[in-house]
């Protein structure tokens, strides 16, 4: 009795056009895109403005709403590596607040005497992590409250332009995004009612979308920017 071997030959791999042949479409977009380096960089950018967006709290080192009658239109703070030719790590200078007596104005001088170190995972104002719990954990800050790093500056109440962009950026994106997902419904919608039904119902939602469209936009933003009352 004899035995024969079996030689099982191993699975040939697949060339280059014939991965595009079989790729699904989605695949073939991603090959695309991936090879195009500012497409990617920007889709990175993007991603972190949305994380940024969506953990505001965190990243903002203040409250957006928070005034301080001391900072009133404080200059950006700079955040410093080196400090006499040495690298210490990120530090903030401290602000000396004087007022002009001819002008009356406030003026802002940098105190090159006071050196506060930023520092991470600091614990600052109080907040709801998406109404779970109360935290005041934040991303950066200083351990003085006295002083305070403004990175864009405050504003004529003292509250921190930072903190305050980064909030409004969630509103902003959020905006988008509803936007996006109720013309993807409404659309959807009206869609299959007008394939589905067809005749004189398909013929009055092709008419009714073309008469919006026809609607300038800009003049129609702006009247009803101005029938709206002002919160």
């Amino acid at each position: 009795m004899t035995q024969e071997t079996v030689e099982i030959a191993a699975p040939r791999a697949k060339d280059h056009k014939e991965e595009l042949y079989t790729a699904k479409p989605w695949q073939l977009i991603w090959r695309r895109f991936s090879k195009h380096v500012l497409a990617v960089a920007s889709l990175w950018f993007l991603a972190i403005l949305a994380l940024c967006a969506v953990f505001a709290e965190q990243v903002a080192p203040y409250d957006p709403f928070k005034v301080s009658r001391l900072r009133t239109l404080a200059p950006p703070t700079g955040i410093h590596l080196f400090y006499e030719g040495q690298f210490v790590g990120p530090f903030v200078y401290g602000l000396a607040r004087e007022r002009d007596l001819e002008t009356a104005r406030v003026l802002y001088e940098t105190d090159t005497e006071t050196r506060l170190p930023v520092q991470l995972f600091f614990a600052g104002d109080d907040y709801s992590f998406f109404g779970l719990f109360t935290t005041n954990l934040h991303l950066f800050g200083v351990d003085d409250r006295r002083e305070q790093i403004n990175l864009l500056g405050t504003d004529d109440l003292g509250r921190d332009v930072f903190s305050r962009l980064i909030h409004g950026a969630r509103v902003t994106l959020s905006a988008g995004l509803i936007g996006v997902v109720f013309a993807f419904v409404l659309g959807l919608t009206l869609g299959s009612i007008s394939g589905y039904f067809g005749g004189w119902i398909d013929s009055a939602i092709q008419r009714l979308m073309e008469f919006i469209r026809s609607i300038p936009t800009i003049p129609l933003w702006m009247g009803l920017a101005a029938a709206l009352p002002i919160a």
